[in-house]
C-alpha cells in the first residue's frame, strides 16, 4: 500500500511540475519523498526483527525517534 502511494504522489508530482504548477508538484513530491521515507524505514525494521542483523545502512537517531515503533 505505501509503494502504491508513493508511486502513485511521484507520478502526480511530476506530471504537475512538467505543467508549470510548481506548489502543488513539490507538495505531492515531498509527501512522497515522506512515504518513501516510511517505506524503506519498515523495510528496514523488518529486517532487523527477522534476523537480528540491525548493522548495515541505518538513519540517525534524529530520524527515527519521531519513527519509533510501540512495544505492545
Amino acid at each position: 500500500m505505501c509503494l502504491i502511494i508513493t508511486i502513485l504522489f511521484l507520478v502526480m508530482a511530476v506530471q504537475n511540475l512538467v505543467e508549470g504548477y510548481y506548489n502543488m508538484g513539490m507538495l505531492q513530491l515531498l509527501i512522497a519523498l515522506g512515504f518513501a521515507f516510511m517505506l524503506w524505514r519498515n523495510i528496514q525494521l523488518t529486517r532487523c526483527e527477522r534476523d537480528g542483523n540491525c548493522s548495515g545502512c541505518t538513519l540517525p537517531t534524529w530520524i527515527t525517534k519521531w519513527f519509533t515503533k510501540e512495544k505492545k
